[in-house]
């Protein structure tokens, strides 16, 4: 392949993939420049290794993968306190008032506390299904797992959350 032909390739993906990307970095490790840093060296990486992509994959879930690789890598060589922030937001209306505004944020704070505490397999599978919409098999292609670890971990990590929820419910004496 053309190296102008990769640089089209990889601008375009960049462009299409590059502000999701970050902010799935973003949730995974709540530092600003060190997400913008991996989103980076994503799509370096992917432009060095944009020959061996082999389209049995969306390049979408590709670069997930690259993105997934690199952030894990990170995070073991530092082992931070990751803390999950502005991760979910559940209000889809476009306008909502003031009261419904700190309802919503409350609800947040409230659920990445919870995903804070929940081990980093859970987090990761909720984040990419229910924050980043992937679908089954997408998620396993980004993770390297099988379709039907990604359902189970799913399935335990939403329970997981739920009693952590729970738990956070009556810590702050509301009967969720």
């Amino acid at each position: 392949m053309v190296e102008n032909e990769k640089d089209k390739i990889i601008l375009e993906w960049y462009e299409k993939f590059g502000e999701a990307i970050f902010k799935y970095i973003f949730i995974m490790i709540q530092d600003y420049q060190q997400a913008e840093d991996l989103t980076n060296d994503t799509f370096l990486k992917a432009f060095i290794h944009l020959d061996t992509f082999k389209r049995n994959a969306s390049e979408k879930t590709w670069l997930y993968r690259i993105a997934h690789n690199l952030t894990v890598d990170m995070i073991r060589k530092k082992k931070p306190v990751i803390l999950l922030k502005e991760a979910f937001l559940f209000n889809k209306d476009k306008n909502p008032l003031p009261e419904e505004m700190l309802q919503i944020r409350e609800q947040s704070l409230e659920i990445y506390k919870a995903l804070s505490t929940l081990k980093s397999t859970y987090r990761e599978i909720i984040i990419l299904r229910k924050l980043k919409e992937f679908s089954i098999e997408e998620t396993a292609g980004i993770l390297g797992w099988s379709e039907a670890k990604v359902k189970s971990t799913l399935f335990r990590a939403m329970k997981a959350l739920e009693k952590e929820l729970k738990k956070e419910g009556e810590l702050n004496g509301k009967i969720i």
